[in-house]
């Protein structure tokens, strides 16, 4: 199956490894991992929650030193890392903390600034600053301030930001501006771990084109199906231990891989079904004389079948499916006026829409607060300041907040006990059925609903929203903290979903296979459609390109 991996060796390696290994408490993560991601390509890091992605980009970064094998890399290469401390630069300017992206340009920067504004300026000073203008002209710096401003306004940051400190910045803010800083200054090797996490919907379009405009070398890990398939020339997926690189997009990697795994199962099959007929033979003509010398034939024949090693993937898929109690009639809701306050800042104003049976409703925008105030409010967790939503007498709602945590803070001592208190059925042989679909089989079932991970968290609401049999689905994010295969079955799941859904959601992929109208806010409704996702950007780039 070699024909399925990566073979593109003319090219330069930027980084690889060899031989590398890493164990943490006695689980293996990876074993002998041999790789390499060269020069110009876009390598996505893909794998289950737990296969030790990040962990793994840790090793390619020397923040990590693996048990065996080792890292080879140019040391005249500059490697840039995406940041995950959004507080590690509260005390620094934005405009500085994206400079700070190229550390050697920023370090030659603050010399050249204190030498400048030395007053008792010396001969050996005025040599010094000569040297350090020359390695400033070589790195660019007379464009550093301009690239740096172009890279934040794309990703949403505008000029008035520049000069506020780290710390006067929300946390998406902070985000944009750390990715800005990983990739200032066109680093050589590039490593990006789930960047369009935060980022809105036109911010991650930007990062697409600039990451698909990007000469160097990029290893990025995203649970954003279509943005890996938008940048990503190559993929290198951690399962069984290893890391396998496939050429081409995720779709291409989803097609070679189950290619791959069905190839090898039907000529374990074929095998296991000529080992049958061999083993009947010798069995019936093993003891007749005429027939002994086919029986030692046959024997030989099956000591040298060749059975494929399919080890256990780590990738498992939950099952999801929505199945509505009771029809829904043609009135859904009508929202009419609703205007919300925070902290006297104006988010919601007057917002008025009414939707109808089959509506599969997006909600678009650049402040997600204001998305979620609006979900609350339909949930009736939340009352407007004014205004009125009225909801149709045959609907039933059920809801998925963007923070679950009032939901796992009583004191079930089980997933088991957790989900009785939603269910009709109270059978135990029955929440464990239903908790085993969504991927929490055996002992997983008892674990205590305090302990449970971000994703762990999103699947026990799936259950509770599967379970309520509403024919209103109101969700507010719902692939957050989820790998790639739950997302896919939470995509599915909607899709074949016969109800009406609002939904909030930054993934391409999931929106433009669900969502058949898009309403977008900014205070107020100011666009409203039955279109698709894609109809909708192609709109939005023709009246008003995205810079």
């Amino acid at each position: 199956m070699d024909f399925l991996t990566e073979q593109s060796y003319n090219c330069v390696d930027m980084i690889s490894t060899t031989n590398v290994s890493l164990r943490f408490g006695g689980k293996k993560l990876f074993e002998d991992v041999n790789v390499k991601f060269t020069s110009g390509n876009c390598y996505g890091l893909i794998g289950a929650n737990g296969a030790g992605k990040s962990t793994f980009f840790k090793v390619l970064a020397n923040e990590i030193e693996p048990n065996t094998g080792e890292v080879i890399r140019d040391p005249d290469k500059r490697l840039s890392i995406l940041k995950q401390d959004h507080y590690a630069y509260d005390q620094y300017s934005v405009l500085d903390t994206v400079l700070m992206g190229n550390e050697k340009l920023f370090k030659i920067i603050k010399e050249k600034e204190l030498l400048y504004a030395n007053q008792n300026f010396s001969e050996e000073d005025g040599i010094r600053a000569s040297e350090l203008e020359a390695e400033f002209a070589e790195l660019n710096g007379w464009e550093a301030e301009s690239e740096a401003g172009v890279m934040l306004a794309g990703l949403g940051i505008d000029e008035t930001f520049h000069r506020k400190l780290m710390k006067d910045l929300n946390a998406s803010e902070k985000v944009k501006v750390l990715l800005a800083q990983a990739l200032f200054g066109r680093p050589d090797i590039l490593l990006l771990d789930e960047p369009t996490n935060h980022l809105d919907i036109y911010a991650i379009q930007w990062l697409e084109e600039f990451l698909f405009n990007f000469e160097n070398t990029v290893i990025v890990i995203s649970h954003d199906r279509h943005f890996l398939n938008k940048v990503c020339t190559h993929i290198a997926d951690i399962d069984f231990g290893k890391v396998t690189t496939y050429t081409g997009n995720f779709d291409f990697w989803r097609q070679a891989s189950e290619l791959k795994q069905r190839l090898l199962t039907d000529q374990n099959k074929k095998s296991s079904e000529k080992a049958e007929d061999l083993k009947n033979f010798i069995a019936r003509f093993s003891a007749n004389a005429s027939k002994s010398r086919q029986a030692s034939s046959r024997q030989k024949q099956l000591e040298k079948l060749e059975f494929n090693d399919l080890p256990a993937s780590s990738r498992r898929s939950p099952f999801i499916h929505f199945e509505p109690k009771r029809d829904v009639g043609n009135d859904i809701v009508c929202i009419e006026k609703v205007s919300k306050q925070i902290e006297e800042v104006t988010l919601l104003k007057e917002i008025s829409f009414t939707l109808k049976k089959g509506d599969k409703v997006v909600l678009l925008g650049r402040n997600d607060l204001a998305k979620t105030l609006l979900l609350d409010m339909l949930a009736n967790e939340l009352a407007p300041d004014s205004g009125s939503i009225s909801w149709g007498i045959t609907t039933t709602r059920a809801y998925f907040p963007t923070d679950n945590s009032k939901y796992f803070q009583g004191d079930e001592s089980s997933l088991v006990e957790w989900l009785r208190q939603y269910s009709d059925d109270k059978d135990e042989s029955f929440l464990r059925g239903f908790l085993g679909k969504m991927l929490f089989s055996g002992d997983d079932a008892l674990k205590r609903p305090k302990v449970l991970s971000g994703g762990e968290k999103v699947r026990c609401m799936f259950s509770m929203l599967m379970l309520s049999g509403a024919n209103i689905l109101l969700l507010d994010g719902p692939t957050s903290h989820l790998d790639l295969e739950s997302i896919s079955a939470v995509n599915e799941g909607l899709k074949r979903f016969k109800g009406t859904i609002i939904f909030t959601s930054h993934d391409h992929e999931l929106i433009q296979t669900v969502a058949n109208r898009i309403i977008e806010i900014d205070q107020t409704v100011i666009y409203d459609n039955h279109i698709t996702y894609d109809e909708y950007l192609e709109e939005r780039r023709t009246l008003s390109p995205f810079s």
